[in-house]
């Protein structure tokens, strides 16, 4: 769960979200787009993705596994409405300025305007879950699940929360979720492990 955070944020801000965590951390990472994305190339989306999401589960390596990952964040980044991409651009300036409160006020916005956007969700949702804010942003990875079940940037993010209330069961449950879908994601094997020895270890 290393890939950037596409809005640039502060190294106290990727410590929040697992970014920055020591590499024996025993968490999940709330995954975000890259920073640098290809081209989302024309055609139907739903077809595109249902495409991409094929290859990425059979990905032979991580080098390929993350090119594919790439093009579907690609796939969700893309808004297809002006308005959107002028709000997601001041979103990016008010997070460079941590100006947290600006940034969530401007994705309502964008939720309200383009709500099948799946990326405006999933983007509040990190911002509610750095303000500890748990319950938003819960109800917004609902969302975006509602629309994108196969979102590994929100599942991921969801099993954070249930680790961070110590719901370790259901965070269990999630990254094996996520796993299904991109069997190569960084990190998360190790913490399925770790969370499977330590439920199994417990009397449930």
């Amino acid at each position: 769960m290393r890939t950037r955070f596409l809005l640039a944020l502060p190294a106290a801000i990727l410590m929040a979200t697992g970014f920055g965590a020591p590499a024996a951390a025993q968490k999940g990472g709330w995954i975000e787009p890259p920073e640098k994305l290809p081209h989302a190339g024309r055609g139907d989306r739903t077809h595109n993705l249902d495409f991409l999401f094929g290859a990425l589960k059979v990905a032979p390596d991580d080098t390929i596994a993350k090119a594919i990952e790439q093009r579907i964040w690609a796939q969700w980044v893309v808004s297809r409405s002006d308005t959107t991409n002028l709000l997601m651009t001041r979103v990016k300036t008010a997070i460079e300025k941590h100006e947290m409160d600006l940034a969530i006020k401007l994705l309502d916005s964008v939720v309200k305007i383009k709500p099948d956007y799946v990326e405006g969700w999933n983007r509040r949702a990190t911002l509610y879950y750095m303000k500890k804010d748990y319950g938003r942003s819960l109800a917004d990875l609902r969302e975006v699940l509602k629309r994108e079940p196969r979102h590994f940037g929100a599942l991921s993010g969801l099993g954070l929360i249930m680790q961070d209330i110590g719901d370790d069961k259901q965070a269990l449950e999630v990254y094996r979720r996520a796993l299904a879908i991109y069997p190569r994601l960084q990190r998360i094997p190790d913490v399925v492990k770790t969370l499977q020895e330590k439920i199994e270890g417990r009397d449930i």
